[in-house]
């Protein structure tokens, strides 16, 4: 024997002698930890069997070691805080324990063909087409091995007959049913009136070299396609046009912001000041994780949520009982570059459209949750991610990113709603050749500029214009490194949708150093000012000052401060910030109002136009901020310093009726604790929705503030009322840390 085949011969006994002492490890490392659910041999107990190779929440490496040592929501399977080389020899046991599995001998191209001649594609999805009577099998690999795949296709389905309706159970409890009818609707029905009897059919026959074709498509086949034509569903689509108008449709809530415009307003009316005392909760969701920040979206009787980490759901919302769920498998983001959270989706056609912790846009049907089609908006793995709820216009969905203290710059990115393809990108730092860039000295440091786009932003269809706010310049304390006025950071851009070209810019906070982020609200009325009809973006911004700005040009019409700050003595006739001398961080510590979190911040405000009141969440809080240089490294923590939160002032807040035209103070209800992140409701009724941190949802009359009601959910409350209707029905609903409530009257 050669030298060098020896030496792989070495090689080769090592590995394998290598594996076997992780598997010996991991045996006992299973028994010490995992036995206890799953039995020392892991054919299960309390817990399932993980001999079969079939792990239903993802078979890769990577899930398994996520689903080790982090739990799995929603599951009794909790964290098991081992080392990641000890969860990795757990996984070598496991895997040596399941079955050696067939060899998969199939033709995949024949196996696609039969797919769709032997009838499979009618009620099964897979990449993206197909039936949504059955379930979705386009990861079914990461389930199932062969022999399971065979062993479903030969059994039986099962039909539910309940009533006069017939098809495919979705979802049952003890009193309701929900079935995928066999014309791909969805009936939900009470039980206690309706005779309900099960029975089965025979899949089509497919055996021989037939079945081998079709286990090797489901199993090796790629899991994209190519988008075909999009033909909404007959019972499902909503339409540009329907998202154009949605206030003409109050009973639904189609976009995260209400509509369009962003004005977080529902024209409901049958809560009033009379009887809102009247409001009971009606169904709570619980999420299965903590720090809820969804606003739901309603169509026709059904709401769909996000979860913390990227789970999403749709709901009966006369009941809250599950429709469909969906599940993403996360990787390892970076979490010092974000917040773990989602706020909501977007809704175009009969597609539900999530963006997500790992940077991706997912496009889902609505009626099932099936996915669709699944793009990279950019590369998690740099730092980036995404929180916040898609922007749906015409054939178009716009998002952001989150990238704000890692060293690392925002965009604006337009897709196509039917086939994920990236149309268009605007960033919002200057890139070179922009003569903003001189706004950053040295010019370099726009590279790592901060300026994340983190919100959603709003849109005016008559002039096709995108409104898209921005986030603070980094580092976020420290701005010697990077004097000038550091355009686009703080800012709100005018985007042209077709082409993604910038119209114009405003900024609120030039050359911010106390992390200030711009990015608010950019809502959009029409009223009159000084006379004259104009078309305004008007918003309050974490800086303590609120802006009127003509939405068509950009001019600077009206502005004030709305809540307490020292750091500027008012705005020009411009609307730029006259900034005090001296009250930039420094190492030593300088005291400004207000504090970093702001006086508002990203939760919803609302624009009442029966009393031309915008509604705000204020935050008074002052705090005492410090600067450090340090060079930059992308995706890793770049502020340039921190903040100490005044005590002593604490945390005051109030609700706030301002004249939405000029921002003077039309009425103020103070609470304990001002939250940044509480939304406001103005409803048309009379009746103003809003929430305190200390997880109250209080009611208030809109003409002059006075407290009407309120309910304590028991947990904090980050987020935003919002308001639908079903059968005739008015309900509030509002996310508290980890549930979702839903009132009514009775």
């Amino acid at each position: 024997m050669s030298g060098r085949l020896i030496a792989l011969f070495v090689f080769a006994h090592g590995l394998v002698f290598a594996q076997h002492e992780a598997v010996q490890r991991g045996r006992m490392l299973f028994v010490k930890n995992c036995s206890a659910c799953h039995g020392d041999t892991g054919k299960g107990g309390r817990g399932p069997d993980v001999t079969t190779g079939q792990w239903k929440h993802g078979g890769s490496d990577e899930s398994l070691l996520r689903n080790i040592t982090k739990g799995i929501a929603g599951t009794q399977m909790p964290p098991i805080p081992l080392p990641d080389e000890d969860a990795k020899a757990v996984i070598a046991f496991m895997r040596s324990l399941t079955s050696k599995d067939e060899v998969i001998t199939g033709n995949v191209e024949k196996g696609r063909e039969l797919f769709r001649s032997a009838g499979c594609a009618g009620c099964h999805w897979f990449a993206g087409k197909g039936g949504i009577q059955g379930p979705d099998l386009t990861n079914v690999r990461a389930r199932r091995k062969s022999a399971g795949v065979r062993k479903a296709m030969a059994a039986p389905l099962e039909v539910t007959t309940a009533g006069a309706v017939q098809g495919f159970t979705r979802y049952e409890d003890t009193f309701n049913i929900h079935l995928i009818d066999r014309q791909s609707k969805w009936r939900r029905l009470e039980k206690h009136n309706l005779q309900i009897t099960k029975s089965t059919m025979p899949h089509a026959k497919v055996s021989g070299t037939d079945a081998d074709d079709l286990v090797a498509f489901l199993l090796k086949a790629p899991m994209t396609g190519e988008a075909g034509e999009w033909k909404p569903a007959a019972d499902f689509n909503v339409t540009f046009d329907r998202l154009k108008n949605s206030d003409a449709e109050p009973q639904n809530w189609l976009h995260y912001w209400g509509n369009f415009q962003g004005t977080h307003y529902s024209k409901l009316n049958q809560i009033t000041p009379a009887n809102v005392s009247n409001l009971r909760s009606v169904w709570t969701h619980q999420f299965g994780g903590n720090t809820i920040e969804t606003t739901p979206v309603v169509v026709d009787g059904v709401m769909f949520v996000t979860g913390p980490l990227n789970n999403a759901a749709a709901l009966d919302a006369r009941t809250g009982r599950p429709i469909w769920t969906y599940t993403r498998q996360l990787p390892q983001v970076a979490s010092h570059c974000t917040v773990m959270t989602n706020r909501g989706v977007a809704v175009l056609g009969d597609r539900v459209y999530l963006a997500t912790l790992d940077t991706r846009l997912v496009a889902l049907d609505a009626k099932s949750g099936n996915v669709i089609w699944d793009v990279e908006v950019d590369d998690y793995k740099k730092g980036f991610s995404i929180t916040h709820a898609p922007l749906a216009i015409d054939g178009k969905i716009i998002v952001g990113v989150t990238s704000g203290e890692c060293a690392l710059t925002g965009f604006v990115d337009a897709f196509d709603a039917r086939t994920g393809k990236k149309l268009w990108r605007v960033y919002s730092t200057p890139q070179p050749g922009d003569p903003a860039r001189k706004t950053w000295q040295p010019e370099s440091s726009a590279d790592y500029g901060g300026a994340p786009t983190w919100m959603t932003g709003t849109y005016d269809p008559d002039t096709k214009t995108v409104f898209w706010t921005t986030g603070n310049p980094g580092p976020d304390y420290d701005g010697s490194v990077r004097l000038g006025d550091n355009l686009y950071a703080c800012s709100v851009l005018a985007i042209d949708a077709g082409t993604g070209k910038l119209k114009w810019w405003f900024q609120f906070t030039p050359h911010d150093t106390h992390d200030w982020d711009g990015n608010q609200t950019p809502m959009l009325i029409d009223s009159v000012v000084r006379g004259k009809p104009r078309k305004l973006l008007v918003t309050a911004q974490r800086n303590a000052f609120y802006f009127v700005l003509d939405r068509v040009t950009g001019e600077f019409v009206a502005g004030k401060a709305f809540a307490k700050q020292t750091w500027a003595r008012g705005l020009d006739d411009k609307g730029r910030p006259i900034v005090i001398p001296n009250t930039d961080p420094t190492p030593e510590g300088n005291y400004v109002c207000p504090d970093a979190a702001g006086a508002t911040n990203w939760a919803a405000p609302s624009y009442d136009p029966a009393t031309g009141y915008f509604l705000v969440s204020v935050h008074e809080a002052c705090a005492t901020y410090t600067s450090v240089t340090k060079d930059p490294k992308p995706g890793e923590g770049y502020t340039g310093g921190g903040q100490e939160i005044d005590a002593k002032v604490g945390h005051p807040g109030s609700i706030r009726a301002l004249e939405a035209t000029t921002g003077d103070v039309k009425w103020n209800y103070p609470i304990q604790i001002g939250n940044h992140a509480t939304g406001v409701l103005g409803t048309g009724g009379n009746v103003v929705f809003a929430a305190s941190n200390d997880g109250n949802l209080i009611a208030l009359d809109a003409k002059t503030g006075r407290y009407l009601w309120h309910y304590y959910t028991g947990a904090a409350v980050i987020t935003s009322p919002m308001s639908y209707a079903v059968n005739g029905k008015q309900y509030v609903a509002l996310a508290s840390q980890s549930a979702l409530f839903v009132f009514a009257l009775p």
